[in-house]
């Protein structure tokens, strides 16, 4: 189980819901929860996260049959980070890994930090309004790789989190040999699919198609397999910790 930004293992518990805990109880699994510091670039996390798996799957008390991945908001994108490294270094734990399943992760970056990136230009810009201008820069690395969902440390050296500039990512795609599953959230309702803004605005803080790892740019298109991506309709970026259909969707994915 792999927290968002600016939260906690503990914060899996929404509503007195845990998508682990009843996992657990229901499928007879055993929850294990990773707490890291989202300030830090996404990269470090990742690579730090690597390191942890391995050490986790070469110490476990009996051999591992598999190991499954639930990842909320810039959760999943640790993932994918630590599963990048830990492929390239030909970790064992890799092996072991069958599932990932996203939970409003920002494949292709959040409008939030995108606005922020914006702002910072504007601020800069203005005379009356540029002494303002470095509150803008109390964003930690971690957010500012939300700007278009960094995984790899190449991603942001060598350049400065706070200029404009382009989507300069490299082209991490999914596993081929791990399932990947994704979940994207609408705060409105299903009749308000078609609406642009509706699938811009997502869940509030994630777009749909980021979500869903959809991108116009054939080398970042994710590219989920058919019947692996689902909409949550009238789901917040939170609500996706304790919605219940949420949760049946997910459950069915791990027992397939």
């Amino acid at each position: 189980m792999v927290h968002g930004s600016c939260m906690n293992d503990i914060q899996w518990t929404r509503k007195e819901h845990n998508h682990g805990k009843v996992l657990a109880k229901e499928l007879h699994k055993t929850p294990i929860y990773l707490h890291y510091n989202s300030g830090r670039h996404i990269s470090t996390n990742g690579q730090d996260f690597n390191k942890l798996l391995e050490e986790l799957v070469l110490n476990w008390p009996v051999p591992v049959e598999e190991l499954v991945i639930i990842a909320h908001s810039m959760g999943g994108l640790v993932s994918r980070s630590a599963l990048h490294y830990g492929q390239q270094q030909q970790k064992s734990w890799t092996k072991h890994l069958k599932k990932i399943i996203f939970l409003g992760t920002p494949h292709h970056g959040a409008p939030l930090e995108q606005a922020g990136n914006y702002l910072d230009v504007v601020l800069e810009a203005i005379p009356y309004a540029k002494p303002f201008a470095p509150l803008g820069k109390i964003r930690s690395a971690g957010v500012t790789d939300l700007r278009y969902g960094n995984l790899v440390d190449e991603d942001w050296k060598n350049s400065s989190r706070f200029k404009m500039h382009g989507d300069k990512r490299q082209s991490v795609l999914l596993p081929e040999q791990v399932e990947c599953y994704s979940i994207a959230g609408i705060a409105g309702k299903e009749t308000e699919s078609a609406s642009a803004s509706s699938q811009l605005l997502g869940d509030k803080m994630v777009g749909v198609k980021s979500a869903l790892g959809q991108h116009q740019d054939p080398a970042k298109n994710l590219r989920f397999k058919k019947g692996n991506t689902w909409v949550a309709y009238e789901n917040t970026h939170l609500d996706l910790l304790s919605n219940f259909k949420t949760y049946e969707r997910i459950k069915t994915w791990i027992v397939r």
